[in-house]
Formats: structure tokens, sequence, C-alpha cells
């Protein structure tokens, strides 16, 4: 349960997650004001409006890379910074400017911002801090219809749990990770200069209803697109196979660790957490078609392209040991409940969505 909080600033408000963490806290604390900032640069975010509206949430058009779009507040309690470019890709094939801009100068007007004000702040940090030549050189065993880990490792912070906050972060990582890790390393001396309470939750794939998934970002809502609206996917890398691994998290059990640490942000202070789905959680390609198919009762063609792409890997799970034990929190929602809701969400919305989903 959060605690009383006179105002509460959700940067990338109208996105998938922003919007949820704001309708959420609002909910759980009707008397707090919350401000939902964004630029609705993604495709969709537009959508979120309505429901931010009707939840009571107040919506400010910012962009976090321009300070004086911040609104200026009394009594700023705490920013919950969702903003991000959020695509591994982002930077490949073009200028990084966006995702550094965004990521990185972005994170920086909102440490500013906290500073100023005094406020706590929960930064949602990502998986992809792990370096892209350390996550590939884990050791793996493959299985029928996925890829596991071995129980024999020669790096740290990787057991059959997942990956854990002492795994090595030197090496490169994708500018998208790059951002997001140099983000954390200015919040650390932030918390230890400016004596501000901050969190960071790594977050891995994060999913459920209002995700407008594409190719590069989203994988579920994607998968689960396609299986309702039609069309062909594809098993990209490592053999065309499809048995590349990620655990999932529905972004109401992400609501509900928000939840309990903005009710002890001083006891946290200086946190890094690690924040997914966990093994219990986790699916590969294959599994997930499985799963979308019996969610849809609809099969699809699945398409095999064995060429790896740039800053993919082959398998990423989340050890939540550490933010279970501080948080006392886990994942409620299975995989299979999450590709269910998504579902359920697609179809009841099924003509608005099309334009996006189905693009």
């Amino acid at each position: 349960m959060a605690t009383s909080l006179n105002t509460v600033l959700v940067t990338g408000g109208a996105g998938f997650i922003g919007a949820r963490l704001a309708l959420g806290l609002k909910e759980t604390c009707p008397e707090t004001r919350v401000i939902a900032l964004d630029n609705l640069k993604r495709r969709g975010s537009g959508l979120n409006l309505g429901r931010l509206r009707r939840g009571g949430v107040e919506f400010v058009h910012g962009d976090v890379r321009m300070p004086e779009d911040l609104p200026v507040l009394d009594r700023l309690d705490l920013i919950i910074e969702c903003s991000a470019e959020p695509s591994v890709l982002a930077g490949y094939g073009g200028s990084p400017r966006y995702v550094i801009d965004s990521n990185l100068v972005g994170a920086v007007h909102c440490l500013e911002l906290a500073r100023r004000n005094n406020a706590a702040m929960i930064f949602l940090s990502t998986s992809r801090v792990y370096p892209l030549e350390k996550l590939r050189s884990i050791a793996l065993e493959e299985a029928p219809g996925r890829f596991e880990i071995a129980p024999t490792q020669s790096l740290p912070g990787i057991s059959r749990a997942g990956i854990a906050e002492d795994f090595p972060l030197d090496g490169a990582r994708s500018l998208y990770g790059a951002t997001k890790y140099a983000a954390e390393t200015l919040i650390a001396e932030y918390v230890d200069m400016y004596d501000l309470d901050i969190v960071v939750n790594r977050c891995g794939v994060i999913a459920g209803p209002w995700q407008m998934g594409r190719v590069d970002q989203g994988i579920a809502a994607l998968w689960t697109a396609r299986h309702v609206y039609g069309g062909a996917l594809t098993y990209i890398g490592y053999q065309g196979t499809g048995k590349q691994v990620r655990d999932m998290l529905h972004v109401d059990d992400l609501l509900a660790l928000v939840l309990r640490q903005t009710a002890a942000m001083a006891e946290l202070r200086g946190s890094v957490f690690n924040v997914g789905g966990g093994a219990e959680n986790s699916v590969s390609l294959v599994e997930l078609t499985e799963l979308c198919c019996q969610a849809t009762n609809t099969v699809i063609p699945i398409g095999a392209d064995t060429e790896n792409r740039q800053g993919d890997i082959p398998l990423y799970i989340t050890d939540n040991a550490r933010v279970t034990e501080a948080c006392d929190w886990q994942p409620e929602k299975s995989a299979a409940v999450i590709i269910e809701d998504l579902a359920r969400w697609i179809y009841d919305n099924r003509d608005m969505l099309q334009p996006i989903l189905n693009a």
C-alpha cells in the first residue's frame, strides 16, 4: 500500500507501463494528485488519454528531453520515471540522438526536478544494462522447445533461478542499455550527494493489456495480436528454432511492487533490483506461440530466419531473490494469464487496435 502522497509525477505516463502505474496509484491513493507527462510519440499512446482522464489522472503533453516541459509543482513527493526509448535496436541503423536524449538526458532532467523538490523517485531501468557478450556467454543446454540455463557456470550472478544483480556489468550493451546504465550511475551520485530517496528497478519483459507491441519491442503483445488478426511471424536467429527464452511480468504485478516501494522509499533508498517474471514465468518463442494458440484458438504460420539479429540474446531470466526479500513481493500472474489477458483485451477492442497492432 502506498504511503500518504500529495503529488506524484509519472513520466512516460501515457505509455503502457506509465499509464497503468498512474491509474493504479490514483485508485489506491484517491486523494493524491497524479500527473502523467508524455510526448505521445509512441503510436497508440493517445488511446490512453481517455483512460487517464476517467481515472482522475491529470495529463501534461510534454517531453522529458525539454526541462521546460516538466511541470512546476508544489509539494512534489514522488517521480515515477517511466519515459524511455525502449527498443534494443535503437540507434543501430541511424542516429543515436533520440535514445540518448530520452533515456539519459531526460533522466537527468527528472533527477534535477527531484533534487529541487526533495522528491523521491522510482526509476524504471532495464535488464539490458547487462552486457551482450556476458549474456551470450551464459552456459546453456538445449531442450526440445527451449534453451535452459546449465547447472555449471563460469560467471557470477547466474544460476537456475536466473540473472542476479551481481552479474558482471563490464562490456557493451546497446545504446538502450548504455543510456539506462549511465542514468543508474548518476542516480547513485544524486542519492549520495543530495540525500534523495531513489529506487532503481531493472525490468525484464513487462506485458499485459494496453501494450502496443511492435517487432522490436513488446513481443507478447505483438505475438498475441498476430494470432488475433492473422499474418505471419518469424523465429529470428539461433537457427530459427524459436528456442530463445524470456521471462514475462504482468504489468499489474509491477504495479503491486511499485505500491510497496512507495510505502518504504526511505528504507529502500539507493536499492537496485532485478524485477521480472522469474524462471516460473519464462517462455521460449515456441512456448509463447503455444500460449497464443490456446488463448485465441488460432494457428498461424511461423517462418524461420537463421541470421542472428543485432542486440539479440538467447536467454534472459530474472532472479527476483533480492527484490522479493526487500519488498516482500513476488509475481502473481503467470505467463498464460498474461497472454489470456492480452487476447481478451485485443478481442474486446479489435477495431480500435487494428491500425496499431496489425500494422
